[in-house]
């Protein structure tokens, strides 16, 4: 498991850390030349990023999931920091299915376009009329995509915030706007874009003036 620590200008004041999880075929340095770093650090914010390449060996890969919390998510909690989980596409599907099992120890989740399963899932949600109808069956314990949409639909009023942001042009979309219908319209920004790092780099200038900034 590759790590990528970009800390606050000052460390010491550093409450909060978002550890943020790559798309498929991306890196943890990807967050660097798209300049999530420098947003924080122009903005002056007492918070540390981490970029965390897992190393999947498969989608249902566990094993890097319990590495993440054994070896990051808990030792933070351990020192008094809080805790927030990102990820981007591939890396926003990784996230929920963390929190899946472990939202409480989470601050919250900020998911740019996560890939929310494939296209007969969606259709078989939608075809349900909705997530409130659908029901997920038994689940395997490889069965990331539907352990996500079962952990979307029964997560409760009071559970860890979740931030969600994508383009209208996404490849995603439909799936992303499934999600988007059941979250507070505050915690959801689209924008004009697609499936690229343009756009994620926008979104996540928004979320942290709304979030951080504000």
């Amino acid at each position: 498991m590759r790590r990528n620590l970009f800390p606050a200008a000052d460390p010491s004041q550093a409450a909060t850390r978002i550890l943020w999880l790559p798309g498929a075929y991306n890196a943890a340095e990807d967050f660097v030349r798209a300049g999530f770093g420098a947003a924080v650090s122009r903005r002056g914010l007492p918070l540390d990023l981490e970029f965390i390449d897992l190393e999947l060996r498969y989608l249902g890969d566990n094993g890097a999931l319990r590495q993440l919390r054994s070896e990051i998510v808990l030792p933070l909690r351990e020192a008094g920091i809080a805790v927030w989980l990102a990820g981007i596409s591939l890396g926003g599907s990784l996230a929920l299915d963390f929190a899946a099992s472990h939202s409480g120890e989470l601050a919250g989740l900020c998911l740019l376009a996560p890939y929310l399963g494939n296209r007969m899932l969606i259709e078989e949600i939608v075809q349900a009329r909705g997530l409130e109808n659908w029901q997920p069956g038994e689940l395997a314990e490889t069965d990331v995509e539907r352990r996500i949409w079962r952990y979307i639909k029964n997560r409760r009023t009071d559970a860890v915030p979740l931030y969600l942001g994508f383009g209208r042009e996404d490849r995603f979309s439909s799936a992303l706007q499934l999600l988007a219908g059941i979250l507070p319209a505050e915690s959801v920004e689209v924008m004009e874009g697609g499936h690229d790092w343009r756009t994620w780099a926008m979104l996540w200038e928004r979320f942290l003036d709304s979030r951080f900034f504000a």
